[in-house]
């Protein structure tokens, strides 16, 4: 019985060797593959926080100059973060605050060029709509019509669709178009939803342009 087994075993075992000499090279380098890139992946990780521990820092530097008003200083540590961390959050965030900062020291220009920057670069949908919508603001008040329409141009997250709409009333209010501005208006307000404080202010703008929105009849 021993010996009956003994042979099964041996056979196997000869089973097993005739796998490996036949297939064993193909699943080593398949194995090394796996684990390669197991250790790609956790390489990747690793240095994706690295950046972004490193991104954080220099965001603080930006955050400290825009608090002290230093707008060289923020420009300066604005341009390190996009320079070195375009592809973080942080280097995002850094854009459209550099922007804020500058725009109320009266920088129009590098306001619009930091939120530029944002608005193509971004890898974060919601960010760059922001950046969009302030850019595009930015260029109604420097009266560049065509212009500020192109950033509200094509389509944006559901949830700042009726903001661009709002914007894109504003920009044709401002070239005398009532009719299309009023068509815009008219999409903000119907987007907000009832719920949301902004709401009522797109409706005093259609109310400014002899539009009741509320009235009977009118689209809710």
């Amino acid at each position: 019985m021993a010996k009956h087994l003994d042979l099964e075993e041996q056979e196997q075992l000869d089973q097993v060797k005739h796998l490996w000499q036949r297939y064993g090279n193909a699943i080593t380098w398949l194995l090394i593959l796996v684990l390669a890139g197991f250790a790609g992946w956790n390489g990747w990780q690793y240095w994706q926080r690295s950046q972004a521990t490193q991104a954080s820092a220099l965001f603080e530097e930006v955050d400290r100059a825009a608090k002290a008003g230093d707008t060289a200083r923020l420009e300066h540590a604005f341009g390190d973060i996009r320079d070195k961390y375009a592809g973080t959050v942080y280097a995002q965030q850094a854009g459209l605050l550099t922007a804020k900062v500058l725009h109320e020291k009266g920088n129009a220009d590098g306001a619009r060029a930091a939120l530029t920057w944002v608005a193509e670069k971004a890898s974060d949908p919601g960010y760059q709509a922001l950046a969009r919508l302030r850019l595009a603001g930015l260029l109604l008040d420097a009266k560049a019509y065509d212009d500020a329409l192109k950033q509200l141009g094509g389509s944006f997250p559901g949830e700042f669709a009726a903001l661009a709409a709002d914007r894109r009333g504003d920009i044709l209010a401002a070239q005398d178009k009532k009719a299309e501005a009023v068509a815009e208006y008219r999409k903000a307000y119907d987007g907000l939803g009832p719920r949301v404080d902004y709401r009522r202010m797109v409706e005093v703008k259609l109310n400014a342009l002899g539009v009741d929105p509320t009235a009977p009849g009118a689209a809710q």
